[in-house]
């Protein structure tokens, strides 16, 4: 009986590390992602806030050496669209583009795995209100947590991510693939 049990933990325990390297492909990694971002502006004592369609294309690299573990660097470009409102009455609108990077550490439960990010996004920001236009930029921390689906070389996941730049808040959800070389 005993033979039998230990037999069966051995088995399992070899069943569990391989599943757990199925995800952890090590590499470096393409992809795009599109989701919402909620834009909240507050500057001047002028504030609104909106929602609009964003995107980003990313890359970086998966260091998959620690089972259940996963460590990776990666950078993006992410348009985070178009905040519109209203301010007493006439028309305002913010636009943010960036390019940010981020170091990553996830949990890696076989094809599935969590992660948290956390970097800086270098931004450019243009506002406009009573027909003067304004540009912003700078570097402001950024923060994440998304889930992954990883068969083979290709993934998709699903994260949000939240950046406090100066005189706005943005955070963004989105959903995309990628491809691991």
């Amino acid at each position: 009986m005993r033979r039998l049990t230990l037999a069966c933990f051995v088995v399992t325990l070899l069943v569990i590390s391989g599943t757990a390297w199925a995800g952890g492909d090590t590499g470096l990694y393409l992809g795009a992602s599109v989701g919402s971002s909620g834009l909240d502006v507050s500057s001047g004592g002028v504030s609104y806030d909106d929602n609009d369609v964003a995107y980003k294309i990313f890359g970086g690299y998966n260091i998959g050496i620690v089972p259940l573990i996963d460590v990776a660097v990666e950078a993006s470009y992410v348009n985070f669209g178009t905040a519109k409102g209203t301010v007493s009455g006439n028309s305002a609108e913010t636009k943010v583009t960036g390019l940010d990077a981020f170091g990553l550490v996830g949990v890696n439960l076989g094809p599935v795995s969590a992660f948290g990010k956390v970097g800086a996004i270098r931004w450019d920001g243009e506002s406009t209100l009573l027909s003067q236009t304004t540009d912003n930029s700078g570097t402001d921390p950024a923060y994440g947590l998304g889930l992954q689906f990883q068969l083979l070389s290709i993934a998709i996941r699903a994260e949000y991510e939240l950046f406090k730049l100066d005189s706005v808040d943005i955070g963004f959800a989105s959903a995309g693939v990628s491809y691991t070389f």
